[in-house]
């Protein structure tokens, strides 16, 4: 069956969606969602597009971008292409990462921009990462705290005032509102693990056994947690039960 075509965005404005090929997990550490960033920083000059949310999480990325000089297509094969050779030479694979087709909608109007902002922000508390959307580092939600992040900040606080200060209490205040907005994302079935597969995998994949996670320094500890829970199928409570780690110190860290 021929594609559906692309629904063109009068705007220039879209949300998008990247998924891994395979549903796999493509972002394993702090290092490839790093790079991830960088790479978006690095074409927003040559391709002139704004960035006005983002999210990583452990096997896609939601975007909301603006084109700019460049269509849609070609600025999403920049970003895809360059960040899959870095990721291909480092993990000593080859062949596709990302899935071929990346899922797009276009936002034409304030109001809709506003609530793909949020369920992008949303994605992490959604999905049981963190209690706290201000706590998942990994999305633009904290570029709207300073002028620090990649992202084009200044035309969504101004829908909300023209006082700085107040444009950003009203936005994190829209952030953190519970709702039930719907947006394009990933509709797959939750995966859960079972006691034995976490730890099976947690030894597999971070060399480790879970019991003595809590013996690491305070910063280890922290990164080898977040990494864990990053992974589809991962809660908290399942991860307190298997390192004997509270709920309230892996939340707190």
């Amino acid at each position: 069956m021929p594609r559906t075509a692309r629904k063109k965005s009068n705007s220039n404005v879209y949300h998008i969606v990247l998924r891994g090929i395979n549903r796999q997990v493509i972002f394993n550490d702090d290092e490839d969602r790093k790079r991830f960033i960088f790479t978006l920083k690095r074409y927003k000059d040559k391709s002139e597009y704004k960035i006005f949310a983002y999210c990583i999480m452990s096997n896609h990325v939601h975007l909301l971008l603006k084109a700019g000089k460049e269509p849609l297509e070609t600025i999403i094969r920049r970003i895809a292409g360059s960040f899959v050779y870095w990721y291909n030479s480092k993990y000593e694979r080859i062949g596709n990462l990302f899935q071929d087709r990346f899922k797009s909608e276009p936002v034409e109007d304030d109001n809709y921009m506003l609530t793909v902002m949020r369920y992008i922000h949303q994605n992490p508390l959604k999905a049981g990462m963190v209690e706290n959307i201000e706590d998942y580092y990994w999305s633009s939600y904290n570029d709207y705290q300073s002028d620090n992040g990649i992202s084009d900040t200044d035309f969504i606080l101004s829908i909300f005032s023209k006082n700085i200060k107040t444009a950003i209490a009203q936005f994190n205040t829209f952030n953190q509102k519970d709702n039930k907005d719907q947006c394009i994302d990933i509709k797959e079935p939750k995966r859960k693990l079972t006691d034995e597969q976490l730890i099976e995998m947690i030894i597999n994949n971070f060399n480790i056994q879970p019991a003595m996670i809590k013996e690491k320094c305070k910063a280890e500890m922290s990164l080898l947690l977040r990494n864990i829970l990053l992974v589809e199928g991962v809660s908290t409570r399942q991860l307190s039960r298997v390192t004997g780690i509270s709920k309230g110190v892996i939340w707190r860290l």
